[in-house]
């Protein structure tokens, strides 16, 4: 096993490092400068040039990529254009946790409910329950996050003052656990819904087919119980493909959370983002560009260890 986890990681540097080169070329062939706009239009062309060798942006796009992946590989990923001397390290670290925090209840949200309501639904096909199912599942994976978020925003937070409209605490209060709970239940329902969904359809398409085997009927023809039959020897089985998709969940929480977090005004790495852009704040877009790949290869990485440990044909 070990191995085949540095076989894995090994694979992935390439990627990362081509994400950071594709990356850094469409920040740089992007319109517009971060001098035009940290600066006063009205200010001298000598003060730009200066400011601009300063930052070292007159250098050519290769000579700067290097710099900066030389840099970072030491740990230094510059300091934010905007934001002036502040490292971008310590602005990725500071909002980090609030990420990682709606992230992992998100999963969690989205494997609690997906997995069951998915089983129950194969279990009982084309019943009133799995149509229900079925159907919200669809509207689950049709209704954009962000449009989810603002109807939540307006029926739960506007008209029934139910949940707060935003932010990870309430301003100037003490700390309380249940305040950030309850700041924290409808970003992670927004961000986990799509993923519920489709989950949920995964699992009642994979448990459908594992029903049907042989070693299922024979189980059933020993005695065993119906529940014993499905949830001990149907359902390792049937989340084999689960996991898989389990992988791919990473990259979509890691898109929703910018989406949502701007939405929520959650204090994460996806709203630093967002303002990043808008401010073409460089550095701090490619360090995030950074993290963000290594959450995708780790998901991935996860998955196929995850795969390899459910289905015993995995070699590895």
């Amino acid at each position: 096993m070990l191995s085949y986890i540095i076989r894995r990681i090994l694979m992935a540097i390439p990627l990362l490092l081509g994400i950071t080169i594709v990356s850094f070329a469409i920040m740089k062939l992007a319109p517009g400068d971060p001098a035009s706009l940290m600066m006063d239009p009205t200010i001298s062309p000598e003060d730009k040039a200066r400011f601009m060798e300063r930052y070292g942006l007159n250098d050519p796009i290769h000579i700067q990529y290097l710099k900066w992946l030389g840099a970072m590989l030491q740990g230094d990923f510059g300091t934010s254009l905007i934001r002036k001397g502040v490292p971008v390290i310590e602005m990725i670290m500071n909002r980090m946790p609030n990420t990682i925090l709606l992230m992992v209840v998100s999963t969690l949200l989205a494997m609690l409910i997906s997995i069951p309501f998915g089983v129950i639904s194969a279990t009982r096909p084309y019943s009133k329950l799995d149509y229900t199912v079925t159907v919200t599942s669809f509207l689950g994976v049709a209704t954009p996050n962000f449009f989810l978020g603002l109807i939540l925003i307006m029926v739960f937070a506007v008209q029934n003052n139910l949940f707060p409209t935003g932010g990870v605490a309430t301003l100037n209060a003490p700390f309380s656990l249940w305040d950030r709970i309850h700041h924290l239940i409808m970003p992670a329902f927004v961000l986990a819904a799509a993923d519920m969904a489709g989950l949920t359809r995964y699992t009642r398409s994979s448990m459908m087919e594992v029903i049907k085997q042989d070693y299922m009927r024979t189980a059933r023809a020993k005695g065993f119980k119906e529940n014993k039959v499905i949830y001990k020897h149907g359902l390792r089985n049937g989340l084999i493909p689960v996991i898989t998709i389990f992988g791919l969940m990473i990259p979509s929480f890691i898109g929703g959370a910018v989406i949502v977090e701007k939405i929520f005004t959650w204090p994460g790495i996806g709203l630093l983002f967002v303002d990043s852009a808008f401010q073409r704040d460089y550095p701090v877009l490619m360090g995030l560009t950074v993290i963000s790949a290594v959450f995708v290869v780790i998901g991935n990485l996860i998955a196929d260890i995850l795969y390899a440990i459910f289905d015993p044909r995995i070699e590895y």
